[in-house]
């Protein structure tokens, strides 16, 4: 979606966008899997918990961190992640009034 085109929805259309475009790969979903199981996770111990190369890794955490799914820390070389529970927690709420909106409509074809 060009960024033109991102104008003519609501924040908060253009938001939950965002946040489910960044889940939407599965190696993703696993990063969150595991970060949820963990109280925070270096980068090399997700690399060797994923079939994937370190690049990729990154790349996908660079993803998550740009729609602030995740947030991270410089620890000396390393760099920590966790979940954003902010950012979770207004996903949640999106989703919940997404689904009450569904419930509500209940004449459907």
């Amino acid at each position: 979606m060009g960024l033109t085109k991102t104008d003519h929805f609501t924040d908060k259309q253009n938001e939950l966008a965002v946040l489910l475009k960044a889940l939407a790969h599965p190696a993703r979903i696993a990063i969150i899997d595991l970060l949820i199981k963990t109280d925070n996770c270096i980068c090399g111990d997700i690399v060797d918990e994923l079939p994937l190369a370190q690049p990729t890794v990154s790349q996908h955490l660079k993803e998550l961190k740009n729609a602030g799914l995740i947030k991270g820390s410089i620890e000396g070389t390393s760099i920590c992640y966790c979940i954003d529970e902010k950012t979770w927690t207004k996903f949640q709420k999106i989703l919940h009034q997404l689904f009450d909106k569904i419930e509500q409509k209940k004449n459907c074809c």
